[in-house]
């Protein structure tokens, strides 16, 4: 698709200043970690559905939001 980037999954928990690139393995346990065992893949299939739009969401303690992806030039 012209004019896409490759977008990059960020976490940022509600005490903290400073959002960090997150891995998906990484996403699933922060996820069941605040959640319990209610399907954390569902919840991050909607994470980043919804993330992908350009919204924050907010599981937990812990904000999710994804961005484009910085290539060196």
């Amino acid at each position: 698709m012209k004019g896409s980037h490759e977008m990059q999954l960020m976490t940022q928990y509600v005490t903290e200043t400073r959002w960090v690139p997150t891995r998906r393995e990484d996403a699933l346990r922060i996820i069941a970690d605040e959640v319990g065992e209610d399907d954390p893949a569902g919840i991050l299939d909607y994470v980043l559905a919804a993330t992908g739009d350009g919204k924050v969401v907010t599981v937990g303690s812990c904000r999710f939001k994804q961005e484009p992806i910085s290539k060196p030039s």
